[in-house]
């Protein structure tokens, strides 16, 4: 099963996520190395958000990756929420 781990960020993401982004880099690499992150990234113009694509039996991957962020703990991200994602078309 894939699910979807969706971010909202504050204004001006860019520039504060900044002390934070080397961590939040870090965590997501880890997540990937595990099988569990197939992909993910920021939203481009504007940088308002993120998707990462988790791939597991359940949600306590993205949901365990949300509770170690920084971005999360430093208030880069204003909201978030996962969301059980069916795959019609693709690996």
């Amino acid at each position: 099963m894939h699910y979807l781990l969706l971010y909202d960020y504050v204004e001006n993401a860019v520039e504060r996520r900044a002390p934070f982004r080397e961590e939040h880099v870090r965590l997501a690499r880890e997540a990937e190395e595990r099988g569990e992150l197939v992909m993910a990234g920021a939203y481009a113009d504007p940088v308002d958000g993120a998707v990462f694509v988790f791939r597991a039996e359940g949600p306590s991957a993205a949901e365990g990756f949300v509770r170690r962020d920084p971005y999360v703990a430093n208030g880069i991200v204003t909201r978030w929420r996962i969301r059980p994602w069916t795959v019609v078309i693709g690996a």
